[in-house]
C-alpha cells in the first residue's frame, strides 16, 4: 500500500489575512474556491512540497491557531530562515533540542544554535502564523534510509 500525505487543514480567523500571509512566504496559491452554500477553500502549497495547507471557511472546527509543530524541510535551513523573514515571518534563531533526539512541545529543552553534530535532523527555527499556527522549520541534509 501506498499512502502519501496531500492536504493538512489548517484552521485561521480570517481566510483572506492567511492567504495574503502565506502567499507572502512564497507559497503558490493552487485554488480558491466558493460554494454557494458558504464553503470556502484555499489551497496552498509550500515550495517544492508535494503536500499542501486548506484554509477556509467552514472547513474544521478547530480553534483557529490551535495546530502546533508543522514541519517543513529544508537541506540549507539558514537560507530558508532568511528567506522567510525577507518575506515577513517573525522565525527564530537556529535551536536544537538538548536530548538530539527530536523537539519537545513548546520551548522546552531547547538549546540555542546549530546542532553540534549533525547537519541533519537535529536543528530547528520555528515561527507561527498571524493565528498562531506553529511552524517548524528542520534541516535534513542527508535522509535517513528508506525516507
Amino acid at each position: 500500500m501506498e499512502l502519501k500525505l496531500e492536504i493538512v487543514v489548517l484552521p485561521v480567523s480570517d481566510v483572506d489575512r492567511a492567504t495574503a500571509f502565506y502567499t507572502g512566504l512564497g507559497f503558490r496559491l493552487d485554488a480558491d474556491f466558493r460554494s454557494d452554500k458558504g464553503l470556502r477553500v484555499v489551497q496552498l502549497t509550500p515550495p517544492g512540497s508535494e503536500a499542501s495547507i486548506i484554509l477556509g471557511e467552514r472547513l474544521t472546527d478547530a480553534a483557529p491557531g490551535s495546530l502546533q509543530g508543522l514541519h517543513l524541510v529544508t537541506t540549507d535551513i539558514g537560507a530558508a530562515r532568511d528567506e522567510l523573514r525577507r518575506r515577513g515571518a517573525d522565525v527564530s534563531d537556529l535551536w536544537h533540542d538538548a536530548d538530539g533526539i527530536f523537539h519537545w512541545a513548546g520551548e522546552v529543552n531547547r538549546v540555542p544554535g546549530p546542532h553540534p553534530a549533525t547537519d541533519s535532523y537535529g536543528t530547528y527555527a520555528s515561527f507561527a502564523d498571524p493565528d498562531g499556527n506553529g511552524w517548524v522549520l528542520q534541516q535534513v541534509v542527508t535522509r535517513a534510509p528508506g525516507r
